[in-house]
Order: C-alpha cells, then structure tokens, then sequence
C-alpha cells in the first residue's frame, strides 16, 4: 500500500481547504474504499476523515427531510421521520450489506462506493477501462452474469452496486455539494455518471468538491413505497436486480408513481419511460407489464445476463402490484 497522511476535519470549511490539494480523497466510513486501498486500485497522497461532519437527520415541517453526508446508514434507516415518509429508503439500507458494514457506512460514502465488478479488481489479470482508461474490458465477453443492460458502452458494462441509491433515485433526492468556488446542489439522477467513453470517472463532482448533505423532497405518496432487492443469497449480496417504487392511485388508475431499478446500469437507472407511460393508467397487471417493457425496449443484454430482462420485468410488476394492494 502506497503511504499517505491522515487528517481528520474540524469542519466543511477546513475539509475542502484540505481536499482541494492534488492527491486527496476524503474519507467516510472506509466501507469500500480502504478495500481499494488495500488493493492499490486508490492511491491517494492524503485521506481527510471527514466522518466527524454533517451528522444530523433534519425532518422538516413541509415533508422534506435533510440527511448528513456523514449519517450512518443505521441511523437513517431507523430514523422514525425516514420510516414513516420514506420506508423505501428504510427498505434499501437494510437490503444492503451486513449490520456491522451498515453501522460504519456514511450516507456520502455509499454514493461515492466504485462497482464491484471483478474484472475491476483483478488488477493483475485483466483489463479494465475504469481502473486504466484505454486499456479495453474483459468483462464484455467475459463472464458478465451481474452487468450491466441499460445504458452500457462498448468500453465498460459495470454495474453500480448501492441499494441505497436507487431509492434516493426513485425519490427526486437532491445532493448537495461544496467547492472551494462555492456551494451547488444536483439532482442524484444526474450525480452518478454513464460510462461511455471514460468510465473511469463514476460521478459529476470536481476535484476536491465534497458531499455534504442529502435532501428528499415532500412527496406525500411515498409514505407507500417500498423497496424489493433480488439476489444470489439472502443477505450480503448484490443486487441481480432491484426495484424501488411509490405508487398514488386515483381510484382504480394511477395518479402518480415513482419507480427506480439497482443492478441494471453503470448508476441506479430511473425508469421515466415507464412512470410516463403508467400515469393515468388502470393499475393493473397489464399496465405494470406494458410501462416497464417500454423502460427496457432499449436493454442491451450481455452473454450471460439476459434473464435480467424479464427478472426486472417481473420484479418491477411484482413491487407495483404489492402497493395497489396495500393502498388504502
């Protein structure tokens, strides 16, 4: 492992100061990043721990909620505002990782997580364009069962891994950001990247712009919504495929509906096409099946993961069917 300094910041002002110099990387919980380290895929000059900022929940009076960079994932999927407006994202947390990775993970570090795809950390016996940009990928004919079949390129098929974020997706999750030319906000849709020609860059953030706080917008709704996460073994695994999703009906159609997929993209992949088609729609299973075949019409399967088509397609359904029979 390449040495490097450790510095823990007092506040966001010091962080940035300290982040904006060439080699730094900030440091949350570590839950992925010391394993990079550890596996000399990251090699920075200097860690700046900024665990010890932005730590609150704020549960506001007009429906949103604000969640520090640095929330544990524990805390917030048992915050009772977060359970009881959003248990979609309660769900995702809980459906990711173990209990002891969840207690040290911070909310800005699981947005910053890197794909888990194995050809991008067999550093020694494969090629990967997002470890080494022009390098090629041995995962497009490769054994590529968990990637990528929306949104991919030729030059990288990785999936993201997080649960987390395709709930904050699903529910129009606003990251802000502060830079040492000043503070912005982004939309999550927009945070994470494609991978087109450079995967080696996962996300929109400048060098040395640090995260420091999520916020969820009012959504009435979303009080039904939930969060389903199909994979290998029940516990400690990645998604093959999951769904987050609200649902508002009007009767027997569909008012409004939020809807998100984990385990199909290079980001956690919102499916506008099928919200779209669903407004004003019966709900039914013929609807569900229709909106989310117009979401994946532009899937691009890979060798061994074309079974993700219809596994989404069922799943998705499945999810969309549960909360109509849960609406009240």
């Amino acid at each position: 492992m390449k040495p490097f300094t450790y510095s823990r910041a007092g506040d966001a002002a010091q962080a940035v100061r300290w982040g904006a110099r060439p080699g730094a990387k900030y440091l949350g919980g570590g839950t992925n990043l010391v394993d990079l380290l550890r596996e000399t895929l990251e090699q920075p000059d200097a860690l700046v721990d900024v665990t010890g900022l932005a730590t609150d929940i704020t549960a506001h009076d007009d429906g949103r909620i604000t969640i520090g960079a640095g929330v544990r994932n524990t805390a917030l999927a048992s915050h009772a505002a977060v359970r009881e407006r959003f248990p979609v994202l309660s769900r995702a947390i809980v459906a990711g990782a173990s209990a002891q990775i969840r207690n040290m993970a911070t909310v800005g570090g699981n947005l910053m997580q890197r794909t888990r795809c194995a050809y991008f950390y067999d550093d020694d016996g494969s090629r990967c364009n997002k470890r080494q940009p022009g390098q090629g990928c041995d995962a497009v004919d490769g054994f590529n069962r968990m990637h990528a079949i929306l949104g991919a390129s030729s030059h990288c098929v990785a999936t993201h891994p997080s649960d987390l974020c395709v709930a904050l997706a699903a529910l129009d999750a606003v990251v802000h950001l502060r830079h040492a030319d000043g503070d912005r906000s982004l939309p999550l849709v927009d945070f994470h990247r494609l991978p087109d020609d450079r995967p080696d860059i996962d996300t929109q953030l400048r060098p040395g712009e640090l995260i420091t706080a999520v916020e969820l917008p009012a959504l009435p709704f979303a009080t039904r919504s939930t969060y389903r996460k199909v994979r290998d073994r029940s516990s400690y695994a990645f998604a093959l495929v999951s769904v987050a999703a609200a649902l508002e009906l009007d009767g027997d159609a569909v008012k409004d509906v939020r809807l998100a997929l984990g385990g199909v993209a290079h980001k956690p992949w919102r499916a506008f096409k099928a919200e779209a088609h669903l407004r004003g729609k019966p709900a039914t299973e013929a609807s569900f099946l229709a909106a989310i075949d117009a979401e994946l019409a532009d899937a691009r399967p890979l060798r061994d993961n074309a079974f993700k088509i219809d596994l989404a397609r069922r799943t998705a359904t499945a999810v969309l069917r549960q909360l109509t029979e849960t609406q009240p």
